[in-house]
Order: structure tokens, then C-alpha cells, then sequence
């Protein structure tokens, strides 16, 4: 079983079926059309699937041509029908694992894609899952449901587990440059594992387990968690000291050891960072253990959108306006600067909670010009991005997007509050 999957990819015969056509799985399919091999696309998405047809991008930072070129050298075609799962031998499953209400992981997508595989599992294939999730979910839930098709992990399939690391339009890491982590629950599964992703990266780093992949990925996002929670906390004191955050950590930063700049902000944003974390401490609730340090950094940095309210209240206040009925220009939809991603965007809390406080909010954001729906703020879908001037009673920058950074903010007949630190005014208010 082996060596036919690993002949395949020598003589660019294999053909990869990537589940999930979002952030993630999008430049993935590109990359291994881009190597020659043979890629199907799936995603309940009708709508996607007829843009890669029609070479159309959906994500900013990846262009029309370059979709083209992958769809036109019959490389790559997107499909929502399932039963072409059949044709793959490596399948990758890259969909969404958000939280619930009661911040517990949300397995209904990992699910309903592993009884999709399971219908149409195929002796020798691989099925490596891609998407963020506790220790034990490849083991606990992927496995049990793709055995209810008659086959065997390891005897008649592969199964592997490989964190998507992707960082939307960094210049600095492409998929083909960053080090992908891969564990299996077997030799020959981590060989043919590593042996696929060798195609498109430029290093693999094999861990003995699928659990340790596992938790490598949420390791790297509680790191950046806890972090940005102590810079939120820091902040916030040293306001009331009339130190300035961003200036203290510019001179830590001159450090040349022991020492990494983290940045304060409106709230975390993002599929990855403001969910990850709570996948652990669930899982090591199992465990009896409770993760005290990651859960407080949690409640910090979701508590940030209170503050930054609070801060634009105090702000009217000191000219002489309430929230409620205040003309309030937030900029910036996006969870970070210069993308069209607005996964779990803390502009939307902050949108929500000043209106349930009697506010009229517009956005502008250049990257995002209407409001799509979303899983969870479908109240402003439809919502069109508005021009930016001074006819508002206050502006708030929440996102530090490159054509921010260019404007004439003290000219503004305004009052400016600055979660980003990318004003300067006498009308400016950090926040």
C-alpha cells in the first residue's frame, strides 16, 4: 500500500482532494496544482465552487491569474460533489472548528466531513486533517468514523494529522516556505504523510505522534494568547499611569535577547487565536486539570472590546455627547491589517455593543466592502462599507490598514480613538 501511494507521487500520478476551500485550503490545492499533481477541490460552498471554475478569486491576496492558470492547465477543478472523494488518494481536510455558546469545541464540521470520506473511503488512501483541535481528536473521532466503512486504519488507510499554518497575505512566509509538522499513528502513515507535503514545502518536521501535531498547533497560538493578553493588561495600567504602551514596548524591543514585542488591541481576532486555546482547556478539563493561566488570558483579551466602549464613552463624554445617538465611523473590519478576512473580527463586537447602546455605527474597511454572513454576526450582513470624513462624532481605528496609516487624522473635526497607535493628534485617544 506503501510503496503504490509513494509511486504515485514520484511520477505525479496521485491526485489530492483538499475538503474545505476557505483561508486555508485554497492555497493549499494551488500549491500541490502547482507541482504537477492533480487536485479536486469540495465545498458545500455552491458559490466558490463556481468561481475556481470560472477562475474567479475569492480571497484577496490570491489573484484571478493565479487560479487560472491551475484551472486552465487542468490541474484543478472544485467540486461539491462528494462521491468524487473516490477519485482522490490523499485527502485533506482543511473546514472550520469553531466554538459553541459555552466555548466547547464545535465538531459538527469535522464530523459531517469524516461520514462524507467514510462513504466514499478507498482502500490506500490518506486522510490527513488539517483543521485546529484538541489532543485526541484524529484518534477519537476521525478514525471511529472512517472504520464504520469496513476498512482498517493503517491496514487499508492512512490517517495524519498536519496543522495548517497559514498566515494570510504575510509577505515574509508562503505555504512553500513555512515547516510543516506532521504525526501519524504509524511509520508508514507519517513516511507517505511527509513524502505528500514534501511536494509543496520546503521542510517537514515529523513528530512521533498524533497527538504531539496535535497539540503543537495550539501550543503556538496559547503562546501568542497569553501574550497578547499581558500587553492588553499592561496597557490598560499603564494608561492610568500615563505611560504609553506602544513606546515602552518599542524600547523593550531594542532587547536583543530574551524578549518579543507583542501589541496590544481592540480585542483577538481571527479563526485561530481567540478559539485555539479553549480547545485545551476543555480537553484538560477531561484530564482534571483546570488551565487557570490560559483561561484568564482568555477572559482579558475577550473583555477588550468593554474597554474600548468604555474608552469612546469617556471620550463623547469629554465632548459633551452620550453614546447613545453619537454617528460612530469604526475603520477596519478585517481581524488584521491589509486582508479581507474578518473571522471572528472584534469590529463586530464592538459594533454590536455600542449599538445595543443606542449608537449609529457605519464601517469602512477597503478590503472588505460588504458585510458577508457570517456564523456569527448575521445582523450585518449586507452592510456596505462607508466613505471616510468628519461628519461622524467619532472615529474609531480598529484595524491598522496600510490606507489608514496615510490619512490626515488631526485634521479631523473629530475625536479619534486609536486602538492601533497609528494616529497622531491633539483629536487622538489611545485606546
Amino acid at each position: 500500500m506503501k510503496e503504490i501511494f509513494l509511486n504515485k507521487i514520484q511520477n505525479k500520478e496521485l491526485v489530492v482532494g483538499v475538503i474545505g476551500l476557505g483561508y486555508v485550503g485554497l492555497p493549499l490545492a494551488l500549491c500541490f496544482a502547482e507541482t504537477g499533481l492533480s487536485v479536486i477541490g469540495f465545498d458545500v460552498d455552491e458559490e466558490k465552487v463556481a468561481d475556481i471554475s470560472n477562475s474567479k478569486s475569492y480571497i484577496k491576496h490570491i489573484s484571478n491569474e493565479r487560479i487560472s492558470s491551475a484551472v486552465n492547465s487542468k490541474k484543478i477543478r472544485a467540486t461539491n460533489n462528494f462521491s468524487e472523494l473516490k477519485k482522490c488518494n490523499a485527502i485533506l481536510i482543511a473546514v472550520p472548528t469553531p466554538l459553541n455558546k459555552n466555548r466547547e469545541p464545535e465538531m459538527k464540521y469535522i464530523i459531517s466531513t469524516c461520514e462524507a470520506i467514510k462513504a466514499n473511503l478507498q482502500s490506500g488512501q490518506l486522510v490527513v486533517l488539517e483543521s485546529t483541535t484538541y489532543p485526541g481528536t484524529t484518534e477519537e473521532v476521525l478514525i471511529p468514523i472512517l472504520e464504520e466503512s469496513g476498512l482498517k486504519c493503517n491496514k487499508d488507510f492512512y490517517v495524519a494529522f498536519s496543522p495548517e499554518r497559514e498566515d494570510p497575505n504575510n509577505p515574509n512566509f508562503k505555504t512553500q516556505t513555512i515547516p510543516k509538522v506532521v504525526g501519524s499513528n504509524s511509520a508508514d502513515g507519517l513516511e507517505v504523510a511527509e513524502k505528500l507535503y514534501q511536494q509543496i514545502v520546503s521542510r517537514t518536521v515529523p513528530v512521533s505522534s498524533l497527538k504531539v501535531a496535535e497539540a503543537t498547533k495550539l501550543v503556538e497560538n496559547i503562546f501568542r494568547s497569553v501574550n497578547i493578553a499581558l500587553v492588553n493588561e499592561l496597557k490598560i495600567t499603564f494608561m492610568k499611569m500615563g505611560i504609553d504602551i506602544w513606546e515602552v514596548i518599542d524600547a523593550a524591543s531594542t532587547k536583543p535577547f530574551g524578549y518579543m514585542p507583542f501589541y496590544p488591541g481592540p480585542g483577538l481576532g481571527g479563526h485561530c487565536i481567540p478559539i485555539d486555546p479553549f480547545y485545551l482547556t476543555w480537553k484538560a478539563r477531561e484530564y482534571g486539570e483546570a488551565t487557570r493561566f490560559i483561561e484568564i488570558a482568555g477572559e482579558i483579551n475577550t473583555a477588550m472590546p468593554d474597554f474600548v466602549v468604555k474608552r469612546v464613552m469617556d471620550v463623547l463624554n469629554d465632548y459633551n455627547k452620550p453614546l447613545k445617538g453619537s454617528k460612530i465611523l469604526i475603520l477596519g473590519l478585517a481581524y488584521k491589517a491589509n486582508v479581507d478576512d474578518n473571522r471572528e473580527s472584534p469590529s463586530f463586537v464592538l459594533m454590536k455593543k455600542m449599538e445595543e447602546k443606542g449608537a449609529i455605527v457605519s464601517y469602512n474597511d477597503p478590503h472588505i466592502p460588504k458585510i458577508l454572513a457570517t456564523r456569527e454576526h448575521n445582523e450585518f450582513t449586507g452592510r456596505t462599507s462607508t466613505e471616510i470624513n468628519d461628519n461622524f462624532d467619532l472615529i474609531l481605528i480598529a484595524t491598522a490598514h496600510d490606507e489608514y496609516k496615510k490619512l490626515s487624522f488631526d485634521k479631523m473635526n473629530c475625536p479619534i480613538v486609536d486602538t492601533r497607535n497609528i494616529a497622531r493628534g491633539k483629536n487622538v485617544y489611545k485606546a
